[in-house]
């Protein structure tokens, strides 16, 4: 061979061996959009795992063969068919770990209750738990709505037995997808309408007129939507450390994080939950295809790590972050936290359907509360008529920091009698609160 057939042949080469890197690298990419074209276009995930593999295989294999043609290798075929086959070991094995793999989180057990369950006109099948007036029965029952959206309580607890013992019947449930309720099979079933829309049919279930509501931070929320749709249905109405009112109206600004507010030992903890490989796949297929994500993370396997997020950080919404919440464990709806947070950001206004609204109400504030005093003072001012008090020692978890004070205002509005604590008229935020 004369030295220019060698200097020609050396780009070749060289060219080649780029090519065949090119493939290496081309391969697993290629894999990753076939697996989300195929879990958008609503093909099941084995279908989608299997065009990831051909892909990866197709690319990396041809792209290798087109390296050794470019160098002329003689045997590029079997080189091209060794990558090929390589790459589908990658791939595979790469699929096994980071994606298909369980994250391992154990459900912890629930407390024992008596838990009764409503199959209502919606379809929704409903656990909840009843505790019966005492003495004289109040015409209007309390249902309790609970906060997240999907982060539901134990019941019954303190407030619900001391709203019994003043003639009221309680009823305190799970939202769908959360606690002992129902999951859904296609995710895109939570909305913030079917929420309301169950709380309609569980009025009607129990025979009411109108409901006593009492919700606390996303119920709160929720118990504004439901007075917005039916005013002539409800009593009363608490807001506890209350989520926005419209949430469009804070996607921008921010309603205030209780990821602020943690610790370092509570962030740590954080990120050794969150950082998983299998939640970064997780999160592609939201984007594209909510019953996709699903399929590869069922309720199962992402409720328990989601329980485990929030027990862990629970603290940090209280005036003292760093000291452990001693709460009754419960089932959080990871998937209708996500999808009815998402949906809450395209809902129709309810402030002007709340303005014509001629129901009692009365707002209840931390003074550590993480949520901007904006929020409450706004159902106080939208509301006519509604009444705001903040908590001196309470944060977003009133019920937890102060309870007896908590239970007594509650109860005292409920029955018509004088507050514990004096109202807050003022526009700025009361003196003292953290914001």
């Amino acid at each position: 061979m004369t030295s220019t057939q060698t200097s020609a042949s050396l780009p070749r080469r060289l060219g080649g061996g780029a090519l065949i890197t090119i493939g290496a690298l081309a391969g697993p990419l290629a894999a990753a959009v076939a697996f989300l074209l195929g879990a958008a276009a609503g093909m099941p995930l084995p279908a989608c795992a299997a065009a990831a593999l051909a892909a990866a295989v197709l690319v990396s294999g041809g792209v290798a063969y087109l390296g050794g043609l470019l160098a002329r290798t003689r045997r590029r075929g079997i080189g091209a068919l060794l990558t090929a086959a390589a790459m589908a070991v990658v791939v595979a094995a790469g699929g096994h770990l980071l994606v298909f793999r369980p994250l391992g989180v154990q459900a912890t057990a629930l407390p024992a209750q008596d838990t009764r369950y409503w199959r209502l006109s919606t379809g929704s099948r409903i656990a909840y738990t009843f505790t019966p007036a005492r003495g004289q029965r109040r015409p209007d029952p309390v249902v309790r709505l609970h906060g997240g959206p999907g982060t539901p309580g134990a019941g019954p607890d303190d407030l619900d037995r001391a709203l019994a013992a003043t003639g009221f019947d309680v009823y305190t449930y799970d939202q769908l997808g959360s606690g002992r309720s129902e999951r859904l099979d296609d995710p895109t079933g939570y909305t913030v309408a079917g929420q309301v829309a169950d709380l309609e049919a569980i009025r009607m279930r129990i025979g009411a007129n109108r409901l006593v509501l009492a919700g606390s931070s996303w119920g709160a929320t929720l118990a504004a939507a439901y007075l917005a749709a039916h005013p002539d249905h409800v009593a009363r109405v608490v807001f506890t450390s209350p989520g926005a009112l419209w949430a469009p109206e804070w996607e921008k600004p921010g309603e205030g994080e209780i990821w602020d507010r943690l610790t370092p030992a509570q962030r740590e903890r954080m990120d050794e939950l969150e950082n998983r490989p299998q939640l970064v796949a997780w999160s592609l297929l939201m984007a594209v295809n909510p019953r996709a994500a699903h399929e590869l993370l069922p309720d199962e396997e992402i409720d328990p790590l989601f329980d485990a997020l929030l027990s862990s950080v629970g603290s940090a919404a209280t005036c003292r972050p760093g000291r452990p919440l001693d709460e009754p464990a419960s089932r959080s709806g990871f998937y209708s936290n996500q999808m009815i947070s998402d949906d809450a950001l395209k809902v129709p206004d309810p402030r002007p359907a709340l303005r014509r609204a001629r129901v009692p109400a009365l707002i209840l504030r931390g003074r550590c509360e993480y949520k901007k005093w904006e929020i409450a003072r706004e159902y106080r001012d939208t509301i006519p008529g509604a009444k705001l008090v903040q908590f001196p020692h309470a944060g977003h978890v009133i019920d937890a920091e102060q309870p007896e004070l908590y239970r007594s205002t509650v109860t005292a509005f409920l029955t018509g009698r004088p507050l514990p604590l004096t109202p807050y008229t003022g526009r700025n935020a009361p003196p003292a609160t953290i914001r």
